[in-house]
This record gives C-alpha cells, structure tokens and sequence, in this order.
C-alpha cells in the first residue's frame, strides 16, 4: 500500500522532466539577462499576468495546504478555509491600495521600503527577522510536511525525501525569478489537476461506504449529514475549536491582519508583482484571488471528508501514529496511498509541484534580501550585478542546507499548519503597524518604526505565555486575537512616539497618489464577482 508503483514513477519523471525541460528553456531563452540582479531577483517586466497570478499561488500554495490544511479540516472542518477565502479578499486591497505604492516608489524588496521610507537600521532588523522566519519557520514546515507525505505514499525514507526536495528546489530556483514565475504556471496546473483527482477519490470512497456506488453528489449530502459540526465558518465561545478561530476575527479581526502582512508585506509572495507594470500586476493579482476561491474544495474537503470514514470504522489504523494517538495530519497521506497505480502518480506529483513551487518561491527570497539588503548593503557596496547574482544563488544552497538540518526536530506536531499561522504571526502584526503607518502616514518617524520592529515579538511573546507564568491570571487569548492586541498596541506605540519625536533626516515620506488607487472596469467586475461568492459561502455555511 505504501509504495509507488512503476506507473507512477513514469508519470511522475514525466512530470519532473517537463518541469525541468520547460525550467531551461525559460532560462536560455535570456540567458544574458540572469547577470542582471533585478532580472535574476524580480523577472523585471518579463512575467505575464497570468504567470504572475499562477507564481502567487504556487508560492503559496504547499505541503502544509495539502497535508496541514486537510489535517485542520478533519479536526476542524470547513472553518479552516477561512486562511484562504479571506486572503482572496485581501489580494483585492492588496492590488488596490499597496501595490500602487510600491511600483510608483520602484521598491524591490521590502526591507528597501524600510530604508526609503524610515533608515538603514529598521530595514536591517526587519531583513533579519524576515531570514530567520523563513529558513527556520517557513522552509522547514514546508520540507517536513512535504517529506512526511512522500515518505508515507512510496519507499523512500524520511531524511531522503527531505535531501531530493531541496536538491530539486535549489535547482528550481538558481535559475532565478524568471524561471520561477513560469515553471509556476506548470507547478500550479499539475496541482490542481492532483489535487482535484484525490478529493474525488475520497468523495467517491464515501458515496461506496453509504450505497450511493460512487455517487459524489450524493456524498456532499453525507458529509453535511455526518458531520453537520464540520460545517460551521464562524466557531462561538465554548466551542471546542474556538481557540484556533475565534469567532468574527477570521473576518474582521487578527485574519485580516495575518493576510494583509502575508499578502502585503511579505518579499516572496509581492516579489512576483514588483517586477511588472500596475495593470499587469493588478491583474496578475486578481487571478491569484480567483484561484484562491478553490483551495478549499482540494485541501480542505479531502480532510473532512477522512473524519467521516474514519468516523465510521475506516483508516483507524492510518489515522494514529505508533503509540495510538490519532493524528490529523494524516489524512491527506492515507488518501493518496488508495489512489489507483498512474493516478498515484499524479497525485505525487502534484505534491511535489506545491512543496518545490513553495521552496523555490521561498528561496529565491532569501536570496533577494541577503544578496541585496545584506551583502550589498553591509559587505560589498561596490558588488557588480554579476557578483550579487552569484552570491543569491550560494544564499540559496545554504538556506536550503540550514533548513534541512533543522526540519528533522518538528517531528512532534500534531496539526503544522496552526503551528506555521501561529508563530509567524508573533511578528506580522508588527510589520503590518510599520508599513501602512509608513505609507499612509507622513508623520510616523524612524524612531517609531524601531520602536515598532522592536516591540512586536516581546508583546506577542507576552500575550502568549503570560498566562501560564501568571496560572492564568491573565487571559489567555487565541493566537488570531492576540495578533490584533499585538498591532493596536504596536501602531499605538508609533503613533505615540511620532507626535512626540521630530522627523529626522533620514525619514522620507513615500509617494502616494490619490490617481493610483483608480482601479480599471474589469478588475472592478472581477473583484465585484469574488466578493459576491465570499459573501454566499459565508451566508450559507455561517
């Protein structure tokens, strides 16, 4: 049961040779253009809207959707996709109102926003938190997720899954953004594709468990049926799950600030728009939203639609790890392993394009900000454009190591994705406070934004643990609200400090005009459209 067949690897060399093949053709199509670093970081006006829109989402899309979302959907249920319906609503504002900003201000990275707008000193602390979240948060959840779910649907061991994702990723990625952006298209399709082909599997199973010989309708009714609790977005106190997601801040409160920080403020997901024009990244964007609409019926259904079989006598033994404790992130694995000999394949490879897709998006990040914000910066004011190239493409080889080394130790969790959305979060709030008080307020001083990069993870650290040190004393809040505490009382912080310190030398207010923010009739309707559907799934899944 728990190994590949040759089918399935014919399918899936396929898959990676298409990858690979379509990778290098993309990189000597403008081989000359990989010595320039904004080429090799940004793809600078080489990315169409929808290699944009497609690049978004395989960046973001990974094994801790398909394995740590399926996991919180069995647990949880639908609830979960809160993460991915409000980010389509985010990536409206975002198009809207930040990424105007930052093409009119010609910002690359986002510490380089920190240093025009604010100093050197905030951009480099802010440069380093962002290293180290994503080397030791986001590359290793990514490589564990994605090596425990290969490892558990083939042969291959634990810590060789772990070495052939990063291999195969850091070859993704030395080819730059470029090639990135456009293997990304594939990435995303094989995906979908995978994707979709696994929750019919499951839906199917249930409708043959009932009598219903396959019938997936019928077993959308079944999984409403059996599991009515599984359906409810918007968790009430005393519900066992409101921790997790407590009540309306998953549509007005610490969501909004997790995804606008995300989707935002954060170098590997804008990276893709900041090379383009505003039309084409607007539009790049929106797309994104689309897509964003259907993660849920690929990541989410699988995992509820696991809790009813199980529920009902099936997969006890797959569901629990040795010791008999159930675990939910097991459940996309255990599917996989039914799928039939080729459609296996499918499925692994389409497990693959999230994980490598994700590294990649990743990686490339990493290097954008060391090569630029760091190196340049700190090292080698003088560096050539072939020099940085050369030094983002070793920045990458040695993440990629450093998070190998370190994924091994994340053994012990029960549900990563929560895990992932937690503890970035204990510095997002933060970020969100320096940015929009940085663009859209010309008096926030760089004393402020210090103060601000400064406070976030002590106070996020204290709403978090104070209540064990004080035997709870003090409450004890969901992390999604603590994240709201976390920002009203950093943004506090700087707008204090702002009135009552002068502007320096070095504060430079960013360009922000009214025009700008003028959307065009089509990006309208779409975002009209999105906002309808969002507005029916929430009426009728309250």
């Amino acid at each position: 049961m728990h190994q590949l067949h040759p089918l399935d690897y014919i399918v899936f060399f396929i898959y990676f040779i298409a990858v690979s093949a379509y990778g290098y053709y993309v990189y000597r199509r403008k081989k000359s253009e990989t010595t320039d670093s904004k080429d090799f970081f940004l793809a600078e006006g080489s990315l169409t809207w929808w290699a944009i829109g497609a690049s978004l989402i395989a960046s973001n899309i990974s094994a801790e959707h398909f394995i740590g979302m399926s996991g919180s959907g069995f647990a949880l249920g639908l609830a979960i996709s809160s993460y991915e319906w409000m980010a389509a609503a985010t990536l409206l504002i975002v198009a809207v109102f930040l990424i105007p900003v930052y093409l009119k201000n010609r910002i690359f990275t986002m510490p380089q926003f920190l240093s025009v707008r604010y100093n050197d000193k905030v951009s480099t602390i802010m440069a380093v938190f962002w290293l180290l979240v994503y080397v030791f948060v986001n590359l290793t959840s990514i490589i564990y997720l994605g090596a425990l779910a290969i490892s558990s649907i083939s042969s291959l061991s634990f810590e060789a899954c772990i070495i052939g994702l990063c291999v195969f990723s850091v070859i993704v990625t030395l080819g730059g953004m470029k090639v990135i952006g456009y293997t990304d298209v594939v990435q995303v399709l094989v995906l979908i594709i995978g994707g979709l082909i696994t929750a019919y599997l499951a839906l199917s199973l249930l409708a043959d468990k009932f009598g219903f010989d396959g019938n997936i309708w019928k077993a959308l009714g079944i999984l409403r049926k059996e599991a009515p609790e599984h359906f409810h977005m918007i968790f009430k106190k005393g519900d066992p799950y409101y921790y997790e997601l407590p009540g309306m801040s998953v549509l007005i409160g610490g969501m909004l600030i997790n995804n606008l920080a995300y989707w935002g403020c954060n170098q590997y997901i804008v990276q893709r728009a900041l090379g383009a024009d505003l039309k084409t990244a607007r539009k790049g964007i929106l797309f994104a939203a689309f897509l964003k609409l259907l993660i849920p019926l690929i990541a989410v259904l699988p995992g509820i639609t696991m809790f009813v079989l199980h529920k009902n006598g099936l997969f006890q033994q797959e569901m629990t790890d040795a010791s008999g404790t159930l675990k939910p992130d097991h459940a996309y694995p255990t599917l996989m392993n039914l799928l039939p000999q080729g459609l296996k394949g499918v499925a692994f490879a389409a497990l693959t394009a999230a994980i490598v897709a994700s590294l990649a998006g990743k990686a490339n990040s990493i290097s954008t900000i060391f090569s630029l914000d760091i190196y340049k910066k700190f090292f080698n004011k003088e560096a050539s454009e072939k020099k940085l190239v050369r030094t983002g493409r070793w920045a990458v080889i040695i993440a990629m190591l450093l998070a190998a080394i370190v994924t091994p130790a994340l053994k012990s969790l029960d549900q990563a994705y929560q895990f992932i959305q937690e503890y970035v979060g204990f510095f997002s709030p933060g970020v969100l406070a320096i940015f929009l008080l940085g663009m859209f307020w010309k008096r926030t001083t760089s004393a402020a934004a210090l103060a601000g990069a400064v406070l976030t993870v002590p106070v996020s650290t204290v709403l978090k643990f104070l209540p064990k040190w004080t035997s709870g004393a003090f409450p004890d809040y969901p992390f999604l609200d603590r994240m709201t505490i976390t920002f009203f009382v950093v943004a506090g912080v700087m707008i204090f400090i702002s009135l009552l310190t002068p502007a320096s030398k070095t504060d430079s207010p960013i360009i922000v005009e009214k025009q700008d923010f003028r959307v065009a009739p089509g990006f309208l309707m779409g975002s009209i459209v999105i906002c309808g559907i969002l507005a029916a799934l929430y009426t009728v899944f309250w």
